[in-house]
């Protein structure tokens, strides 16, 4: 039999607990993002102050013809949090852990003709997760059937070696049973010791500029029969951790230009899909990033297939706390299943580059932590003996206090607060390092970019990776929070040891909020709706090679967002519209990767020093404001190769779309996000715009969602309309049937905007 997998997210009913009605649902979903503010509620800043405990209940009903010799499964991959599953009234098992996948064998609870699941998700445990962890079967259940003795996905391990024009691929499983390999035109004999050797001349390798994928067959034999076939996508590289030199990749050192990301997406909370995801990364491709550090746990199956597929070097994590926060009601007896259910899922990818175990725990450097340090890394490699192994540490260093940190109501407040058991001498410091550092393979560094040379020193056969930096200011070897002017981003290219940095963040999220009514995590690179700041540019023209110019004012008169201040940049914006002054003094700012860049205000030339001659090459400066156009055209070689004009705008006119020409085309099922923004009769941008947006979907076109962008909002996403917010505003939308589909935004005073999808 030909085995089957489909997607099994409709005919779903949800109730909570306290609720008597069930009502349809389809999947991913998230209960919780639509929940009440509550300012007052006890960890409400970690989940945006939305109340989310509780528990729900979700049932379906289902036919199924049972057929001989064929085992029935259900794949989850992911549903939070402690979940029990109910297959015609008998349990079937669950998860606790509610960012691992899983699978539970249903077969010998199906009966003849009609069969209900039942399941039940419990999140009523508190803490919860320091970040918006959302709640419900929020990523995708598959069917799965396959013949009994079939092969199980876990129990692949593809190795590839690259020497000399070829590639030598073992394809290995934990059981001695007769395989044969299809790949790249080749079929190779029928092999009955458990593993299978192909050979490829001239590989096509994998990268993240470059990222080919072959398609890689695995059947399973017996008596000359196949029993069962498995296809995998999977990316030849080759990737070399060389101490004091580097991250070589392919036999090209390669730098890891990162960001660190969350799962959830603002509107729609954790229940994201996968074409959302890949706008989404789409940007970041565009920033010039090439790596992600999955923060601070296992995303899903759907996203690590755009990782492979779009080229990103991955760095994925188990957990954040390890006995205390919000998993150390489960890292005792769960902390093994969890590990092994990460590993053996995503281990045969090529975006995985290296594994971590952990995140900022809270007694680093300490016995205790030293021992549960070892059992992870061991575990890990037990499974995965290609990868490195690594903790991602903080700058903060206690002694041992005898506190049941268990019982510590805010642990990442206990961790980075200052204290008299903090450690202050840097010599202390570097010697609990190096006892990390002798467990792990890389030594990965939050915030930490002025110890690399002593960390260096202690151990010079240790490759470094900032796993977290601030996206504008570097500290001081004696201020780790100092305000220096130097982007941290930078510092990797500086030492020959060090293989990259990773942005804390890509994207802003819901949770760890500074205060109320901050909803979440702002001052990232790209907003909640995708927007970019400042920062954004300035980053793109360190880590791209396409030429680019970014003229932005620096504008404290739009307000704050409630950012954690040393995470914080200058609030340097895209435009040129100070109807407040005339004649005032504005300060703005050039980021570029040109050599060289003119600057124009109304046709008047500026004379500006060459980037390389600038702090972070970033050319800073003052500009009498007058209303106009500001224009910059950067050089290389003395040959203008980019241009930006921003022009101060008039009154607003009318709304339009990021692109109205843009022939948009969705599939069935399809969750896409648009921005929307107030222009004035020319089309420029009125970034001081006010008013209300309304969104209108026609046809087999849905409004679901809506976002500005505006972590400070206490408007629910889950409505048709919302604030413009620096003159703009998004919608989510989905298509839901056949047919041509209109997306109409109108706001009073405002000429409406009008998009029109092509179904194809």
């Amino acid at each position: 039999m030909e085995r089957v997998e489909r997607e099994w997210i409709t005919g779903w009913e949800f109730s909570k607990e306290n609720e008597r009605e069930y009502h349809a649902v389809e999947l991913p979903h998230d209960w919780a993002v639509d929940a009440p503010f509550r300012p007052e509620i006890e960890g409400g800043a970690s989940q945006g102050y939305r109340d989310r405990w509780g528990t729900g209940w979700y049932r379906k009903r289902f036919q199924v013809d049972q057929k001989p010799g064929v085992q029935y499964a259900l794949y989850f991959d992911g549903v939070y949090e402690n979940s029990t599953i109910w297959v015609n009234g008998r349990e079937a098992g669950g998860w606790k852990y509610g960012y691992s996948s899983f699978r539970i064998d249903i077969t010998s609870f199906l009966e003849a003709g009609e069969n209900e699941i039942r399941i039940r998700v419990d999140n009523s445990a508190r803490p919860s997760d320091r970040w918006y962890s959302g709640a419900g079967i929020y990523r995708k259940v598959w069917w799965q059937e396959r013949p009994y003795g079939g092969l199980q996905d876990e129990k692949i391990d593809i190795q590839t070696v690259i020497e000399e024009g070829r590639a030598l691929i073992r394809v290995g499983y934990d059981e001695e049973i007769p395989l044969r390999v299809k790949m790249a035109d080749q079929e190779s004999p029928i092999s009955p010791c458990g593993y299978v050797l192909v050979e490829v001349e001239n590989p096509h390798l994998w990268s993240a500029e470059d990222p080919y994928l072959y398609d890689l067959v695995i059947e399973r034999w017996s008596d000359r029969e196949k029993i069962d076939s498995l296809h995998q996508k999977i990316g030849l590289r080759q990737v070399e951790w060389r101490p004091r030199e580097g991250l070589w990749i392919n036999g090209k050192r390669t730098l890891l230009r990162g960001v660190c990301v969350h799962q959830d997406v603002a509107c729609c909370g954790i229940a994201v899909k996968k074409e959302l995801w890949r706008d989404r990364l789409r940007k970041l491709k565009e920033l010039g990033c090439n790596a992600l550090r999955l923060a601070h746990h296992p995303f899903s199956r759907e996203f690590l297939d755009l990782c492979d597929e779009m080229g990103f070097y991955v760095y994925e994590e188990s957990f954040d706390k390890w006995t205390s926060g919000a998993y150390g009601r489960y890292f005792g007896t769960e902390w093994k299943r969890d590990l092994d259910a990460m590993v053996l899922r995503d281990r045969n990818r090529p975006s995985i580059i290296m594994w971590g175990v952990g995140n900022e725990v809270e007694n680093q450097g300490q016995a205790s932590m030293l021992n549960h340090l070892k059992n992870l890394v061991y575990a890990v490699k037990d499974l995965d003996s290609a990868r490195p192994v690594t903790y991602a540490m903080n700058p903060h260093f206690k002694r041992v206090s005898g506190i049941d940190a268990s019982r510590v109501k805010d642990i990442q407040k206990f961790v980075d607060e200052e204290d008299d058991l903090e450690i202050y001498d840097p010599a202390e410091k570097i010697e609990r390092i190096r006892k990390i550092g002798q467990i792990v393979d890389v030594i990965s560094c939050n915030y930490q970019e002025p110890w690399y040379e002593a960390i260096h020193e202690a151990m010079p056969d240790k490759l470094i990776l900032g796993t977290e930096v601030y996206p504008y200011f570097l500290g001081d070897p004696n201020q780790l929070q100092n305000f220096t002017m130097r982007n941290p981003s930078l510092v990797p290219s500086e030492y020959p040891y060090v293989v990259g940095s990773m942005i804390w963040t890509g994207y802003d999220y819901l949770g760890e909020a500074m205060q109320y009514p901050s909803k979440g995590w702002s001052g990232s690179l790209l907003r909640t709706d995708g927007v970019p700041r400042g920062a954004y540019y300035q980053i793109q023209s360190y880590w791209t090679e396409e030429p680019m110019v970014h003229f932005a004012v620096l504008d404290y008169s739009m307000g704050t967002e409630c950012v954690k201040e040393h995470w914080d940049s200058p609030p340097y914006l895209t435009h040129w519209d100070f109807p407040q002054y005339l004649r005032a003094v504005i300060p703005y700012r050039v980021v570029t990767n040109c050599e060289e860049v003119e600057l124009y205000l109304n046709d008047k030339r500026y004379v500006l020093p060459r980037p390389t001659e600038c702090p972070n090459h970033m050319i800073s400066g003052f500009l009498p404001y007058m209303p106009g156009t500001v224009r910059l055209v950067g050089y290389r070689e003395g040959r203008a190769v980019c241009e930006q004009k921003i022009t101060t705008p008039a009154a607003p006119y009318r709304l339009q779309f990021e692109d109205e020409a843009l022939r948009v085309f969705l599939r069935k099922g399809e969750e896409r996000l648009f921005h929307v923004c107030a222009a004035d009769s020319q089309g420029i941008p009125c970034i001081r715009a006010e008013g209300r947006v309304t969104f209108q979907g026609e046809g087999a076109l849905r409004v679901l969602a809506v976002d500005n962008g505006s972590l400070l909002n206490e408007e629910p996403y889950h409505q048709a309309s919302v604030s413009l917010y620096q003159g703009g505003a998004s919608v989510l939308v989905r298509r839901e049937g056949g047919g041509q589909g209109v997306l109409r935004a109108e706001c009073e005073g405002l000429q409406e905007a009008k998009l029109i999808f092509v179904f194809s």
